[in-house]
Protein backbone atom coordinates (compact mmCIF):
# COMPACT_ATOMS: atom_id res chain seq x y z
CA UNK A 1 0.00 0.00 0.00
CA UNK A 2 0.94 3.63 -0.69
CA UNK A 3 0.27 6.50 0.48
CA UNK A 4 0.94 9.64 -1.81
CA UNK A 5 -0.42 13.53 -1.91
CA UNK A 6 -3.97 13.55 -3.71
CA UNK A 7 -4.08 14.40 -7.62
CA UNK A 8 -6.59 15.82 -9.39
CA UNK A 9 -7.32 12.59 -11.50
CA UNK A 10 -8.78 10.70 -7.91
CA UNK A 11 -11.81 13.58 -7.40
CA UNK A 12 -14.57 10.94 -8.77
CA UNK A 13 -13.63 7.76 -7.12
CA UNK A 14 -13.22 9.99 -3.34
CA UNK A 15 -16.00 11.64 -4.26
CA UNK A 16 -17.78 7.64 -4.29
CA UNK A 17 -15.63 6.59 -1.59
CA UNK A 18 -16.61 9.66 0.90
CA UNK A 19 -20.53 9.66 0.21
CA UNK A 20 -20.76 5.30 0.80
CA UNK A 21 -18.20 5.79 3.56
CA UNK A 22 -20.10 8.33 5.34
CA UNK A 23 -23.58 6.40 4.36
CA UNK A 24 -21.90 2.96 6.70
CA UNK A 25 -20.26 5.13 9.58
CA UNK A 26 -23.70 8.00 10.18
CA UNK A 27 -26.07 5.37 10.69
CA UNK A 28 -28.46 7.66 12.91
CA UNK A 29 -28.22 10.42 9.69
CA UNK A 30 -30.85 10.69 7.70
CA UNK A 31 -28.53 10.64 4.00
CA UNK A 32 -30.75 11.87 1.52
CA UNK A 33 -29.06 14.99 1.18
CA UNK A 34 -25.24 13.30 1.07
CA UNK A 35 -24.05 13.99 -2.51
CA UNK A 36 -21.19 13.51 -4.73
CA UNK A 37 -20.20 16.69 -4.20
CA UNK A 38 -20.18 17.37 -0.66
CA UNK A 39 -16.62 15.64 -0.67
CA UNK A 40 -15.03 18.98 -3.14
CA UNK A 41 -16.90 21.31 -0.29
CA UNK A 42 -15.74 19.40 2.85
CA UNK A 43 -11.74 19.48 1.70
CA UNK A 44 -11.51 22.63 -0.13
CA UNK A 45 -8.12 24.06 1.34
CA UNK A 46 -7.04 21.21 3.01
CA UNK A 47 -3.86 18.59 2.25
CA UNK A 48 -5.16 15.17 1.07
CA UNK A 49 -3.42 12.54 1.67
CA UNK A 50 -4.02 9.06 -0.38
CA UNK A 51 -4.36 5.25 0.82
CA UNK A 52 -3.61 3.11 -2.87
CA UNK A 53 -2.49 -0.37 -3.68
CA UNK A 54 -2.25 -1.74 -7.21
CA UNK A 55 -4.18 1.33 -8.77
CA UNK A 56 -6.78 1.17 -6.63
CA UNK A 57 -8.02 4.06 -4.01
CA UNK A 58 -8.55 2.72 -0.60
CA UNK A 59 -8.63 5.75 1.40
CA UNK A 60 -7.90 9.05 2.52
CA UNK A 61 -7.50 11.63 4.66
CA UNK A 62 -7.70 15.36 4.59
CA UNK A 63 -5.77 17.90 6.79
CA UNK A 64 -5.95 21.20 7.67
CA UNK A 65 -2.19 21.76 8.17
CA UNK A 66 -2.22 25.34 9.84
CA UNK A 67 -4.19 23.96 12.95
CA UNK A 68 -2.55 20.57 12.92
CA UNK A 69 -6.23 19.00 12.52
CA UNK A 70 -7.30 16.18 10.86
CA UNK A 71 -10.51 16.92 9.37
CA UNK A 72 -11.52 13.61 7.31
CA UNK A 73 -10.40 10.09 7.40
CA UNK A 74 -12.41 7.84 5.21
CA UNK A 75 -11.68 4.26 4.35
CA UNK A 76 -13.42 2.52 1.64
CA UNK A 77 -16.14 0.87 3.16
CA UNK A 78 -16.55 -2.43 1.22
CA UNK A 79 -13.21 -3.50 2.13
CA UNK A 80 -11.86 -6.14 4.57
CA UNK A 81 -9.92 -4.49 7.62
CA UNK A 82 -6.02 -4.26 6.08
CA UNK A 83 -4.96 -1.30 8.08
CA UNK A 84 -5.37 1.45 5.75
CA UNK A 85 -7.08 3.84 8.39
CA UNK A 86 -3.47 3.40 10.57
CA UNK A 87 -1.75 3.60 7.64
CA UNK A 88 -3.33 7.39 6.72
CA UNK A 89 -3.02 8.09 10.31
CA UNK A 90 -0.09 7.80 10.56
CA UNK A 91 0.89 9.60 7.42
CA UNK A 92 -0.77 12.87 8.95
CA UNK A 93 0.34 12.20 12.31
CA UNK A 94 4.36 12.77 10.25
CA UNK A 95 2.90 15.92 8.67
CA UNK A 96 2.11 17.67 12.16
CA UNK A 97 4.32 20.74 13.41
CA UNK A 98 3.10 20.25 17.01
CA UNK A 99 0.20 18.80 18.80
CA UNK A 100 -2.52 17.49 16.53
CA UNK A 101 -6.43 17.24 17.06
CA UNK A 102 -9.66 15.86 15.54
CA UNK A 103 -13.13 15.89 16.45
CA UNK A 104 -14.90 12.48 16.69
CA UNK A 105 -18.79 12.88 17.20
CA UNK A 106 -19.97 10.77 20.20
CA UNK A 107 -22.08 8.47 18.12
CA UNK A 108 -19.48 7.48 16.26
CA UNK A 109 -18.48 4.77 18.73
CA UNK A 110 -16.24 2.78 16.20
CA UNK A 111 -13.97 5.64 15.39
CA UNK A 112 -13.42 6.61 18.70
CA UNK A 113 -12.37 3.40 19.46
CA UNK A 114 -9.78 3.51 16.32
CA UNK A 115 -8.42 6.59 17.43
CA UNK A 116 -8.02 5.79 21.45
CA UNK A 117 -6.11 2.74 19.97
CA UNK A 118 -3.85 5.27 18.48
CA UNK A 119 -3.04 6.66 21.48
CA UNK A 120 -5.13 9.73 20.87
CA UNK A 121 -6.80 10.98 23.34
CA UNK A 122 -10.47 12.86 24.16
CA UNK A 123 -9.43 15.93 25.82
CA UNK A 124 -12.80 18.16 25.42
CA UNK A 125 -16.42 17.79 24.39
CA UNK A 126 -18.30 19.96 22.84
CA UNK A 127 -21.66 20.58 19.74
CA UNK A 128 -21.96 21.46 16.92
CA UNK A 129 -25.27 22.23 16.10
CA UNK A 130 -27.46 19.32 17.62
CA UNK A 131 -24.48 16.37 17.58
CA UNK A 132 -21.78 16.17 20.54
CA UNK A 133 -18.26 15.70 19.99
CA UNK A 134 -14.99 14.55 21.43
CA UNK A 135 -11.72 16.73 21.08
CA UNK A 136 -8.92 14.79 20.21
CA UNK A 137 -5.37 15.20 20.61
CA UNK A 138 -2.66 12.97 19.09
CA UNK A 139 0.08 11.29 20.95
CA UNK A 140 3.28 13.49 21.95
CA UNK A 141 5.76 13.04 18.87
CA UNK A 142 8.40 11.63 21.15
CA UNK A 143 5.69 8.40 21.94
CA UNK A 144 5.27 8.54 17.78
CA UNK A 145 8.34 8.34 16.95
CA UNK A 146 9.10 5.28 19.38
CA UNK A 147 6.18 3.48 18.06
CA UNK A 148 7.34 3.79 14.40
CA UNK A 149 10.77 2.88 15.56
CA UNK A 150 9.48 -0.24 17.48
CA UNK A 151 7.06 -1.50 14.80
CA UNK A 152 4.23 -1.40 17.79
CA UNK A 153 0.98 -0.56 17.65
CA UNK A 154 0.31 2.48 20.17
CA UNK A 155 -1.98 1.87 23.17
CA UNK A 156 -4.73 4.19 24.42
CA UNK A 157 -3.61 5.98 27.95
Amino acid sequence: MQIRPYREADRPLLRTLYLAARKVAFTWHDSSNYQLEDFDRSTLGENVLVAEQGGKLLGFVSIYRAENFIHHLYVDPHLPPLGVGSALLLAAERTFTSTGSLKCLVKNEKALAFYHKHGWRSIATGCDGSEEYYLLHSPRKSDLMATEAGGRTRAFR
